[in-house]
Order: C-alpha cells, then sequence, then structure tokens
C-alpha cells in the first residue's frame, strides 16, 4: 500500500470471509466505499491490527474498522503501534458484531446504511483512552482498550466461550460460558485506586455501557479523564440472580449493586492465574496497571 499511488485518505478493515445479514449488505457497499475510501481485508485473528498500523504508516488519516468490540480493539491498538498514530488518524467505527457496545457509547446507528452516513459526514471528537499494562506470554505488554474490561467470572467465561456456538447462537454463547465458569472456583481479586477492595468479579468501564445497553457505570464519561470500575466481592449464585434480573431493566445496579470506583488509575493482582479481558477478548493475565490517556483517541461520531 503506497500512499502516492491513492488519492483517499480513508481505509476501511473488513473480514471478507463475514457472515450474516450485515456482512451479505457491507459487500453489497464495497464498490460504493471503493471510490472514496481503500479497502483492507483481513485473514485472520489480529489482523486489523497489523493493517491499521500499515495504514497510518502509509498516510491514512481515517481507519475504519468494520466489525465488532473486538475488530474495533484491534484497530485501536493498530493505530497506537504506528509512530504517531494516535495523532496522525482517527478512528472510525462500522457495527457489525455481535453486541457492538462502542458503536453504542458513541451513539452511532446500529443500521448499516445510518452508520454509513455518519462516517461519510466525518464529525470529530477527541475521547479519553485506556491504556493497560499486563503480562502477555510471560513479559510485561501494554495494550490499549476503547470501552471496557474484566477480570474473574467475566473474563473466565470470554476463556471458555466456543467461537462455534457464539456463530450459532450470538450472545447467548456468553450466558452458556458464563454458567461453565460460575460452577468453577472463583479467584480472589484485588483492585487498587483511591481506595482497596477484594472481589471475585471486577469490571472495568471507559463509558457507560458493558454487555450491551446496560449501564454498570452511571458515572462514567468518555471524556472525564477518569476510569470506573464495579467490584462485587462475591459472584454468587444469588447475587447473578439479582443482577440478571436488573440487567432484564437494562438496570443492573437495581437489586444487587456492586461496588463503584472512579480513579485516574487502578491496579489489579491475584494470587490465582486470572486472565484479562479488553473489549470482549482475553489480552493477557494479571497482575495489570490501567491508566487513562486524557482525550487520546480521535474518533468519528454522529
Amino acid at each position: 500500500m503506497d500512499r502516492r499511488k491513492t488519492t483517499t485518505l480513508s481505509c476501511l478493515i473488513f473480514n471478507p470471509s463475514a457472515k450474516g445479514g450485515k456482512a451479505r449488505l457491507l459487500r453489497l457497499h464495497l464498490d460504493a466505499f471503493s471510490s472514496s475510501c481503500h479497502l483492507l481485508a483481513t485473514t485472520g485473528p489480529g489482523d486489523a491490527r497489523r493493517l491499521a498500523c500499515q495504514a497510518v504508516g502509509d498516510g491514512f488519516e481515517t481507519i475504519i474498522a468494520a466489525g465488532g468490540d473486538g475488530t474495533v480493539n484491534e484497530a485501536l491498538n493498530g493505530i497506537a503501534d504506528a509512530s504517531g498514530g494516535l495523532e496522525r488518524a482517527r478512528l472510525g467505527v462500522l457495527p457489525m458484531g455481535t453486541v457492538n457496545v462502542f458503536a453504542r457509547e458513541l451513539g452511532m446507528p446500529l443500521r448499516l446504511d445510518d452508520a454509513i452516513e455518519v462516517l461519510q459526514r466525518g464529525r470529530e471528537s477527541r475521547i479519553d483512552l485506556p491504556a493497560c499494562d499486563l503480562t502477555v506470554d510471560g513479559k510485561t505488554e501494554r495494550r490499549y482498550f476503547i470501552q471496557l474490561g474484566g477480570a474473574g467470572l467475566d473474563s473466565r467465561a470470554v476463556e471458555l466461550v466456543s467461537l462455534r456456538l457464539k456463530k450459532q447462537v450470538g450472545p447467548l454463547a456468553y450466558l452458556i460460558a458464563g454458567v461453565k465458569a460460575y460452577i468453577e472456583k472463583h479467584p480472589a481479586i484485588t483492585i487498587t485506586g483511591g481506595a482497596s477492595i477484594v472481589g471475585e468479579l471486577v469490571l472495568l468501564g471507559n463509558g457507560r455501557y458493558y454487555g450491551g445497553a446496560f449501564h454498570f457505570f452511571p458515572r462514567a464519561d468518555l471524556r472525564d479523564g477518569l476510569l470506573d470500575a464495579c467490584v462485587f466481592p462475591t459472584a454468587s449464585l444469588a447475587r447473578i440472580f439479582l443482577v440478571g434480573l436488573g440487567m432484564l431493566g437494562a438496570r443492573p445496579h437495581r437489586f444487587a449493586a456492586g461496588i463503584l470506583l472512579q480513579a485516574s488509575e487502578f491496579t489489579l493482582t491475584s494470587a490465582s492465574r486470572v486472565c484479562l479481558e479488553l473489549d470482549g477478548e482475553n489480552a493477557g493475565e494479571l497482575p495489570a496497571r490501567i491508566s487513562i490517556l486524557p482525550k487520546a483517541l480521535r474518533v468519528i461520531v454522529p
């Protein structure tokens, strides 16, 4: 890819083998996209990160991630991998995933035609960017996330989710994995940031939403320079049931409130092996330090 060989300054990263109604609709729009946007097709996991980094290096100023929160996370980290990438390029989201939590947070239309119109208008805003230093394959690495993170029952469920089942039943696959994770032992996790609290489930938020249109972080703001955390001291069946009741009404704290924290930095530790998921994918293991870079990310918004 060479900027001298193209007049476009935007690129669209997409999965050409994606299935489902939205993927078929996207393929119908690809010709229209190609006149104003360079198209980059992924071939496997991690490819969106590599392609986004390469695109920024080649001079593209808008990187559009077509997919769910995991694809958006890969594209974000690819932008950050490039030298000066966070200043040189902005991120656009074409929501095509199972849940699309970040797109919901931005207020992006979930209908593909409407989302395309938003991206074409190109209105830009700056939001906070969480950075996470954690253990990956025995080494400390920095990963960025855009919307949410979790450790404990949450990350173990992500570890156990069946990709085949996810394609067949969508979000229900996470519920099934959650049941499997629940019957295992739940390690204690210590979160430190303003206060020090021990719990069996820790959720982290840059925005309000988690798992869909559920307000787990009622005080969260993408532009306040703070991270939000919700800590559940136990992951008991009764507590999970009560949280589930609240989620049915899109108010998860109604029956079983977790302990809410706000800080510019959190540290998570555990004496046992615990994964940390970021934007729906496990990124590494605890210990982890999560900090915020105020208004460091440029994004396209409605």
